[in-house]
């Protein structure tokens, strides 16, 4: 493994299906560029531009300026990436300039913001999500991705794999269902779009994303297992881990999201998913202890009194035949994901 995973991750990308160079000359606008998936598709498309030459322009959408000083510190004196200050569903955003393409990812992604502030997620999500698409319209992009999740599907219980046209039960009693509902509105307005103004608008509902490029900030569960054996501690769960998961690596996600605004369908739905990255939270625990513990460490069940945010338990294994069907390959197992997540955690002090 290099020295830098990331960049190594970005060198894999460049030499996949993807065809890069069709970005040549081509100004690509990303929402949410200060979250994991934003700034990888910032980060892979400058480099992009470096080792290719294709002059493609990124406008990052950003709301905090000091914050994305942070991030994209070595990319700051690069005259191909612009940032936009602007806040996402509060029809604040300006901007002149020609547009050829547009990646949605901006979203409320924590859990205890949802449970705490359920209204503020509905509303960025779909006053957001509208904006953007009324700004694609205005722009006359070429086409433009929205980000979804796999928990528009709600609960499973099922033993078959779930295709795109598959839907679960979503609980409209509990708070916690404003993210899964809201993003199933989202998809909606996309059709909508796509049908009332000729939008090229593809949805990915992309499956649980980590790897190499996570932020300082990430405290998601897979973070927590990988900090955990990095200092050589128990993983503690605070469920008792029944909840399947579906999980694909953070290099493999980026080049799904760029591969759809090439080739995918308009108004379609796409799974991105690594169909052998399945397994419930308990075992990734226990996988991780596995395979990076230092000996001694074990996998603790401590459950809370108060409710945290989790999304209630499912059983459910995403199908990743349609976009696959596209000519689209996941690289990375779970072993992999996690042994490059751990590297760059390392490398970045994490």
């Amino acid at each position: 493994m290099s020295e830098n995973v990331l960049l190594e991750d970005f060198d894999i990308v460049l030499d996949s299906e993807l065809d890069v160079s069709k970005f040549a000359d081509q100004n690509i606008f990303i929402t949410g560029a200060t979250g994991l998936i934003g700034s990888l598709l910032v980060k892979f498309l400058l480099y992009a531009n470096e080792q290719q030459d294709l002059n493609i322009t990124v406008y990052a959408m950003i709301r905090n300026q000091e914050k994305a000083n942070k991030i994209f510190v070595d990319y700051l004196n690069d005259q191909h990436l612009k940032f936009v200050v602007a806040h996402l569903g509060e029809d604040d955003l300006k901007l002149d300039a020609h547009l050829d393409y547009i990646i949605h990812p901006a979203a409320v992604t924590q859990s205890k913001l949802m449970i705490s502030d359920p209204v503020g997620t509905i509303k960025t999500a779909v006053n957001g999500t509208e904006e953007m698409l009324r700004f694609a319209v205005k722009h006359q992009v070429k086409a433009m991705v929205y980000v979804s999740s796999m928990e528009v599907y709600g609960q499973f219980n099922s033993e078959a794999k779930v295709t795109e046209e598959d839907l679960g039960f979503v609980d409209l009693t509990s708070a916690r269902s404003c993210y899964p509902e809201s993003k199933r509105m989202c998809e909606l307005l996309c059709t909508a779009y796509g049908d009332e103004y000729g939008l090229n608008v593809k949805v990915a509902r992309l499956a649980q994303t980590f790897g190499a490029g996570v932020l300082p900030t990430e405290n998601r569960v897979f973070a927590q297992f990988a900090r955990s054996v990095i200092q050589g501690k128990d993983i503690v769960l605070h469920t008792k881990g029944k909840s399947e998961g579906n999980y694909v690596y953070t290099a493999d996600a980026i080049k799904a999201l760029l591969f759809l605004l090439l080739n995918g369908e308009t108004k379609q739905a796409y799974n991105v998913s690594n169909e052998d990255n399945h397994m419930s939270i308990r075992q990734m625990a226990e996988m991780v202890v596995r395979e990076f513990g230092q000996g001694g460490e074990k996998v603790v069940v401590d459950i809370p009194r108060e409710n945290i945010g989790y999304a209630p338990d499912t059983h459910m294994w995403l199908d990743n035949s349609k976009l696959c069907s596209l000519g689209w390959k996941p690289t990375k197992n779970m072993v992999q994901s996690y042994e490059r997540l751990i590297c760059w955690m390392k490398q970045e002090k994490l």
